[in-house]
């Protein structure tokens, strides 16, 4: 398959190197030379320099050959032109674009549509990105599960994962994950992975817990809130200081501010009193990392410190100090991968990489038809994956087999599938799986990734 990315900022080389490591054929486009040639050196792609949506740089980068086209240059408007282009003049399959700004996303009225503008009659774009969306979504998650590091949806919903970290005090510790039902009466989950001083392992029933490992559970919705009930009670949330009012602060602090207490900071002026007319929640004007600023605005009685500004450095130091002076919960958004690594071991709670939220909805479109979404867990090492069961038993490898019988790629592990509506959590079911069948499969190397397509893929013969 190949592949043409417009754009090698950190989301592009991201991707690329994702996408490398799994074989695909990878070219790469952008503007800086020198950029590409650092990424050209480490990785096994194709670079091209050029502007990214004239049509001589593209066609010099391959388009005419190109299966997919993912655009995350730094600029909509070039993000847009290059589908554009790609589809006029070359025939690009398929086509996914970043899309950052709101304004042209958003309904303009209640007569049209969403999607319409963005179709083969108007501006041709296939699967649009929404970073600041995305990361929006995942904070939302995060406040509604009070104490969850990561949740993701599965299943259209239905399913959920929750990654919690083990406190010392914890009922798991060191007690083995096969006495999961005893140490937590009424809760069905499966513990599908587990991260242990920063690596991942699939674990097994005599996998013993230990304090700092972080656990991922998937569970049915109801059962995934329950869990976190019983294994550490925790207050409702009431009050929520969002630190920054850009695209992603303002938009979460509207969505929420009619279930929590909102405060948000802003240390640009006109930007503070631009919100403020259009939220209800409190906006002061000033610097989220000055000390003296959050005790006097009683920093120590927030429930959750969300620091979302657009500078890495503010984001981390004002997430600390907020956590130091007495908020109960830090989150930092954090764009630099090296940063988020750093941010781990310190009092910040849960760093939020709009890289990986990113990748993760374009490697979802990456895939083959039969997966349906990709999840990377934690800090990306690790994958989970969801796929539907297709076609007859004469030409597939798991059709008609029972799930404790499917002999999956290493590292991998069925976490759940859903027949018909039955959910049937881990791997060792009797099942014999059919088409339409959901199947939740973890990935501790997400290296496997192809692997574990071309297992629930379907022979060539069958077409």
């Amino acid at each position: 398959m190949n592949i043409l990315i417009l754009g090698a900022g950190r989301t592009g080389g991201t991707l690329a190197e994702q996408l490398a490591s799994e074989e695909f054929d990878v070219t790469l486009v952008d503007r800086d030379e020198r950029r590409l040639t650092e990424l050209r050196g480490r990785l096994d792609i194709q670079t091209v320099t050029g502007h990214a949506s004239q049509p001589d740089v593209l066609r010099q980068a391959g388009a005419e050959d190109a299966d997919m086209l993912i655009a995350v240059t730094s600029s909509d408007e070039v993000n847009m032109v290059a589908c554009q282009v790609c589809y006029s003049l070359f025939q690009t399959h398929q086509k996914v674009a970043r899309i950052r700004a709101m304004a042209y996303t958003q309904r303009s009225d209640e007569t049209k549509r969403d999607s319409e503008f963005f179709d083969s009659d108007h501006m041709p774009i296939d699967v649009i990105v929404n970073p600041e969306r995305l990361v929006t979504e995942q904070i939302e998650q995060l406040l509604d599960h009070p104490g969850a590091l990561q949740v993701l949806d599965f299943g259209g919903g239905r399913l959920q994962l929750v990654a919690v970290a083990i406190d010392r005090s914890d009922p798991l510790v060191d007690a083995p994950l096969g006495s999961l039902s005893e140490r937590l009466p009424g809760v069905r989950v499966h513990p599908a992975a587990i991260f242990r001083r920063g690596q991942p392992f699939l674990p097994d029933r005599l996998t013993t817990v230990e304090p700092g490992d972080e656990i991922c559970f998937l569970g049915e919705r109801d059962q995934i809130a329950h869990t976190l009930a019983e294994l550490r009670p925790v207050s409702p949330l009431k009050r929520i200081t969002i630190a920054g009012g850009g695209n992603i602060g303002f938009q979460l602090a509207q969505n929420v501010e009619s279930r929590f207490a909102v405060r948000v900071i802003e240390f640009d002026h006109d930007r503070a009193e631009q919100i403020s007319r259009q939220i209800n929640g409190l906006v002061i004007h000033g610097d989220a990392t000055d000390a003296e600023l959050l005790a006097n605005e009683n920093i120590e009685r927030t429930d959750v410190f969300c620091a979302l500004t657009n500078d890495n450095e503010v984001n981390i130091m004002s997430a600390l100090l907020a956590k130091r002076l007495g908020a109960k919960q830090a989150m930092s958004l954090i764009a630099k991968p090296a940063y988020a690594d750093l941010v781990h071991a310190t009092e910040v709670d849960i760093a939020i990489s709009p890289q990986l939220a990113t990748a993760s909805a374009i490697l979802t479109h990456v895939r083959r038809g039969h997966v349906q979404s990709v999840q990377r867990l934690r800090r990306g090492i690790a994958e989970a994956m969801e796929v539907t069961v297709t076609g007859e038993a004469r030409y597939s490898r798991v059709v008609g087999r029972p799930v404790n019988g499917i002999r999956l790629p290493a590292d991998t592990t069925i976490g759940a599938v859903v027949h018909e509506g039955e959910v049937m959590l881990g791997g060792n079911s009797e099942h014999h799986l059919a088409t339409g069948d959901t199947v939740i499969v973890f990935l501790a190397d997400r290296r496997q990734s192809r692997a574990v397509e071309n297992l629930f893929g379907v022979g060539l013969s069958y077409f």
